[in-house]
C-alpha cells in the first residue's frame, strides 16, 4: 500500500529523525504492508478482535530513524478517549485549565495544557491500549508496548488519540506531544524526533501485530470489561523480593525507629539520611493523608503482627493526642494539622487550595482510620477505646449535615461553622466511608438512607462516567486513583449493612476503575535504581493524570479486594489482589541502600516507571527513579495492605 492512504480504516504515516512532520511511507523510501491475521470468526469484539500485521521495510541504501504512526480512523461525533493512567474521557477538558497543576486535557482548541490530539510513550499508560467511545460504539487498538531483540531492549512504542481526526493510534518509536509533562509544574514543548525514534538499517523491516476492536457499548463502563481482556493478554506477575511477614517487620521497625518524634507525639513526613549517618526531618504534620493516621493505623496493625510494644505505644500515643487535642470547637471538626503543638488547617497543602478550611479528605480519612484502630484494638487486645469512638460519634452527625442537594459531601468545610464551602470533588467520599464504618461498628442504621443516596450520587456522577477527580489536595482536581479508594471502603460497609448485591456490583466497577491505573505488565525501566534491581511495575498504580509516578496508596484496599473476591469468587479481582500484594513486598530496602539510599526497611512514595517525575538526582546530577527518603505514610500503605485481613490470606494461600 502507499503510506498515508486509508486501508481497512487504517492509516500509516512516518516522521523522520530531526523532524516531527508526518508524511507517507514512500516519501522517505519506506514500504508498508498490512496483512490480515485475524481468526476466521473475527468481528471486532473483545473475544474476536481484528488483527492486522503491519510490516515496515526500509527500501533505501541509508539508515532510517523515526516514528511510525499507525492509526485506526472512525466516524467521529462526540468522542471520549481512554488511555489508562493518562487520559479519561477528556481529563475534564471542559473544566478551567489555567490552574496551578497542569495535566493533559482534550479540547478542540490548542491551549496548554489542552489539545485536540495526544501522543505519548507507551509506559505512561498502565496497559498498552487506547480506546475511544463514540455514538454507542467502542473502538480500541492494542499492540506490544516495547521492542526487544532477544534480551536486548530496542525501543518503546507509543499510543495516540485525536478528537480532531477521529482516530486512535499506535507508534513504533514514540513522541510525547504536543507537550511532555515531566510533572504538573514542569511541562516542556514537543521536540523533534531523535533518540525516541526507531532505527531501520538498509533492507531491514519491523513488524507489529495490531489488535483492533469495534463493537457496540452501552456506556463508558465498557472500558472496565475491555481492560480485563487486555490484562489477560499482557499480564506479568511482579517479582518476589520478600515475604509478607518479613516485609511488615522490616518496614514497621524502620518507621518506628527512624521517624518517630517523641516531642511531637507524631511521625515525620520525610526522613533523610546524611553522609555522617545522622537524620534530618521534613515533618509535614497532618492528621492523615501523607502522615498522621495514615501512618499510625498501619503501625498499630503491624505491632500486633510483630509483637512490638514500642511500636504499639507510639501508634496509640498519636491517636490519643489527635482525639484529645485536635478538635476545633467552632466547627466541631478536627483540625487538619499540628505545627509545634498548635493545631490549625494550615498543612503543607494549604496554599494550593482555593478556599481555606477543613478538608473532608483528611477529616473523613482520619475518622475512618480511628474506627479501624478501635475495631482492631478490640479484636487483638480486647480493649474498648471508648474515647476514640466517642470522638468519631460526635463528629459524624456534623459531617452528615453538610451534604448538598446532590447528597455529595463537601471538598472544604468552614473552620468557623463546619458548613460546606466547596463541592464538586470525590474527596468527601472519605466521610461516607467513615460514616459507613461507624454505622457497622455501632450497629446503627441512623445514617443508612443518607449513605445510600450519597453512594448513588458518587456512582452515577463519577464511577459510571469513568472519571474520579478532586481527592488529593495538590492536583487541582485532576482525574486520579486516590479518591476511589474511599468509595471502595464505603461500599464494603454499606454492603455489610444491607446485604444488597447492587453494592457488590458497584464495588466491582469501582475496583475496575482503580485497575485502570494499576500496571498489568512489567515495564522495562531504564533509570536507576529501579532499572538495576528488576523492579516490577505490575501491581502498582499510577497516582493521577497530573502526577505520573507509581505510588503505594492503592495497596491500602487489599482487604476490600479480598472481601469482594470472596463474596463473588472473582478470579480477575483475586489476580489483581495477588499482584498488589506481591508488588508491595518489593518496594523497600531489604538491606541497607538497596535502592541507593537509606537503611533496611526504608521506602519512599515515588516509583518512576516512565520519564515522568524524574526530578530526584544522584550526586553526579543524573536522574533517579525514586525519592531518596524514608516516607512513613508510603510505608503505611504497604503495612496496611499486608497486616490487616490479608495477613491470613497471604499465609494460607502462600501468596508471598
Amino acid at each position: 500500500m502507499q503510506g498515508g492512504e486509508l486501508v481497512l480504516n487504517m492509516r500509516i504515516t512516518v516522521a523522520s529523525k530531526g523532524s516531527n512532520d508526518y508524511v507517507s511511507c514512500d516519501a522517505v523510501g519506506l514500504v508498508a504492508d498490512i496483512s490480515d491475521v485475524s481468526k476466521k470468526d473475527a468481528c471486532g469484539t473483545l473475544s474476536s478482535p481484528y488483527v492486522k500485521r503491519i510490516s515496515i521495510k526500509n527500501n533505501t541504501d541509508a539508515e532510517w530513524c523515526g516514528v511510525i504512526h499507525i492509526e485506526r480512523v472512525f466516524d467521529k461525533n462526540s468522542s471520549l478517549f481512554y488511555m489508562p493512567g493518562f487520559m479519561y474521557g477528556s481529563n475534564r477538558g471542559e473544566a478551567p485549565i489555567d490552574v496551578d497543576a497542569k495535566f493533559p486535557r482534550i479540547r478542540k482548541d490548542m491551549h496548554m495544557p489542552a489539545s485536540p490530539w495526544w501522543m505519548v510513550r507507551s509506559d505512561r499508560l498502565s496497559h498498552p491500549v487506547v480506546f475511544a467511545y463514540d455514538s454507542g460504539k467502542m473502538y480500541g487498538i492494542t499492540a506490544q508496548p516495547y521492542y526487544t531483540n532477544g534480551d536486548n531492549f530496542i525501543q518503546y512504542g507509543g499510543f495516540t488519540c485525536s478528537a480532531e481526526d477521529g482516530s486512535i493510534g499506535y507508534t513504533i518509536g514514540y513522541e510525547n506531544a504536543p507537550w511532555f509533562f515531566l510533572q504538573s509544574h514542569n511541562v516542556y514543548d514537543r521536540t523533534v524526533i531523535d533518540k525516541n525514534g526507531y532505527t531501520l538499517s538498509p533492507g531491514e523491516s519491523v513488524e507489529a501485530d495490531i489488535v483492533l476492536y469495534e463493537y457496540p457499548a452501552e456506556d463508558e463502563r465498557e472500558i472496565y470489561t475491555a481492560l480485563e481482556t487486555i490484562y489477560n493478554m499482557y499480564h506479568e506477575a511482579p517479582r518476589k523480593a520478600s515475604d509478607g511477614h518479613t516485609t511488615i517487620a522490616d518496614i514497621s521497625k524502620a518507621v518506628s525507629r527512624d521517624s518517630w518524634i517523641e516531642a511531637d507525639k507524631a511521625y515525620s513526613g520525610f526522613v533523610f539520611e546524611q553522609e555522617d549517618g545522622s537524620f534530618t526531618y521534613n515533618k509535614l504534620p497532618s492528621i492523615s493523608w501523607t502522615n498522621g493516621m495514615a501512618v499510625a493505623l498501619p503501625m498499630l496493625l503491624s505491632s500486633y503482627r510483630v509483637n512490638d510494644e514500642t511500636m504499639y505505644n507510639q501508634a496509640v500515643t498519636f491517636i490519643d493526642n489527635l482525639v484529645g487535642n485536635s478538635l476545633n470547637k467552632l466547627s466541631g471538626l478536627p483540625y487538619d494539622s499540628c505545627h509545634d503543638g498548635v493545631w490549625s488547617n494550615r498543612g503543607w497543602w494549604y496554599e494550593r487550595l482555593w478556599s481555606p478550611g477543613h478538608s473532608s479528605y483528611l477529616v473523613g480519612q482520619a475518622l475512618y482510620y480511628i474506627c479501624k484502630a478501635y475495631e482492631y484494638e478490640k479484636r487483638f487486645n480486647n480493649i474498648s477505646r471508648d474515647d476514640w469512638m466517642q470522638f468519631v460519634a460526635d463528629i459524624i452527625p456534623r459531617i452528615e449535615k453538610t451534604k448538598n442537594t446532590d447528597d455529595e459531601y463537601p471538598y472544604i468545610l468552614s473552620a468557623k461553622t463546619g458548613a460546606g464551602i466547596e463541592y464538586d470533588s470525590f474527596a468527601g467520599a472519605w466521610c461516607m466511608a467513615a460514616t459507613a464504618y461507624y454505622s457497622v461498628l455501632n450497629h446503627d442504621l441512623t445514617y443508612l438512607d443518607g449513605l445510600k443516596k450519597s453512594e448513588k450520587h458518587y456512582y452515577d456522577e463519577y464511577i459510571k462516567c469513568v472519571s474520579v477527580y478532586g481527592a488529593p489536595l495538590d492536583t487541582d482536581k485532576a482525574v486520579d486513583s486516590e479518591g476511589v479508594l474511599a468509595y471502595i471502603r464505603a461500599l464494603r460497609f454499606i454492603h455489610t449493612l444491607t446485604n444488597d448485591d447492587i453494592y457488590l456490583d458497584h464495588m466491582r466497577d469501582a475496583l475496575c476503575y482503580e485497575f485502570t491505573f494499576k500496571f498489568c505488565y512489567n515495564s522495562p525501566v531504564k533509570v536507576p535504581p529501579l532499572s538495576k534491581m528488576g523492579w516490577s511495575s505490575c501491581g502498582g498504580s499510577i497516582t493521577s493524570v497530573a502526577n505520573p509516578h507509581i505510588h503505594p496508596m492503592s495497596s491500602t484496599v487489599t482487604d476490600e479486594m479480598l472481601y469482594y473476591a470472596t463474596k463473588r469468587e472473582d478470579e480477575y479481582v483475586k489476580s489483581r489482589l495477588n499482584d498488589t500484594l506481591l508488588w508491595g513486598c518489593q518496594t523497600y530496602n531489604t538491606y541497607d541502600k538497596e535502592y541507593d539510599y537509606g537503611l533496611k526497611g526504608w521506602m519512599s512514595e515515588r516509583f518512576c516507571h516512565s520519564e515522568g517525575l524524574l526530578t530526584e538526582k544522584y550526586p553526579d546530577g543524573s536522574p533517579a527513579s525514586t525519592w531518596f527518603a524514608l516516607m512513613p505514610w508510603a510505608c503505611g500503605c504497604i503495612l496496611e495492605s499486608l497486616a490487616g485481613e490479608c495477613y491470613e490470606y497471604i499465609i494460607d494461600n502462600k501468596i508471598i
